[in-house]
């Protein structure tokens, strides 16, 4: 039977598909850009341009949460195929931010994995949930990549004080860890965090993505009281500059247990920030 990838364009989706077909996974990936011949590709989105549907395996979806399920709620799939899907640790780091919209954020995440277990549980259908720390590794992440091209311009990397511990994840490795997910009855009805290899501090992540660059650029050290009055400038700064010394981090010990992956410690290079394709 076939396994569904909902946003299978995406970073993640980009590794994943590779790996579906090194594992023997027949797939079908749904994009609202979907053309050319390749009929494994198939056009549709949440919540309401879903095609018509063959009995599935699995239904992997790497897209947001609060669109997946309204529509699994309202759609019934022949079977019961296994539901994987990527939330984020977002929904706790965020839940008590001084920022509203990151608040409600998080509590949108936790509303939509609470519908899809319910969901699932009323008929039947296994699941799993990944939550990832930051991620990176396709050159299309809307964090890290932003900050290095945008310093590639104009020479100049800034480097913000933070004493929190940071753990970014690579896409691949969140990929591998789908796949491992559909192959193993333990990650059923489990809620997996997921990190990185490697724990360091904030400016130290900053620093490595500076070096690993591709180009020479000047680096520039923001110091905290600048950083606190960039937030009464620009208020949308309030959030992520808060955070800089709280631990952003994932407990990866029942992802290696019983999925027996090890994600990647962080160490980019200049293909790291560029799109795969």
């Amino acid at each position: 039977m076939t396994v569904l990838v909902i946003g299978a364009s995406g970073q993640i989706g980009q590794f994943l598909l590779p790996r579906l077909t090194d594992a023997g996974f027949d797939y079908l990936a749904l994009s609202r850009q979907a053309t050319g011949s390749d009929p494994r590709w198939i056009r549709g989105g949440l919540p309401d341009a879903m095609p018509d549907l063959p009995p599935l395996r699995a239904v992997i979806s790497l897209g947001p949460l609060d669109h997946l399920a309204p529509w699994l709620a309202a759609t019934r799939l022949a079977g019961t195929p296994h539901l994987v899907a990527t939330s984020s640790m977002s929904a706790e780091t965020k839940r008590d931010s001084a920022v509203p919209a990151e608040r409600d954020l998080s509590r949108r995440l936790r509303d939509a994995e609470t519908t899809l277990v319910a969901t699932c549980a009323s008929r039947g259908m296994p699941w799993t949930l990944l939550r990832p720390t930051l991620i990176y590794g396709a050159g299309v992440d809307k964090s890290l990549t932003p900050i290095v091209n945008a310093a590639l311009r104009r020479k100049v990397f800034p480097l913000p004080a933070g004493r929190g511990l940071r753990q970014p994840v690579h896409a691949d490795d969140i990929a591998a860890a789908v796949v491992a997910a559909l192959g193993s009855p333990f990650a059923r009805g489990k809620t997996f965090p997921i990190g990185g290899g490697e724990r360091m501090k904030a400016r130290e992540m900053f620093r490595r993505a500076r070096r690993s660059a591709g180009g020479a650029t000047l680096p520039l050290p923001i110091p905290r009281l600048a950083l606190r009055l960039a937030t009464l400038v620009v208020p949308a700064l309030r959030g992520p500059v808060e955070r800089l010394d709280d631990d952003l981090v994932a407990d990866n010990g029942e992802l290696e247990r019983i999925l027996g992956i090890h994600p990647r410690s962080f160490r980019p290079s200049p293909d790291t920030w560029r799109p795969l394709t």
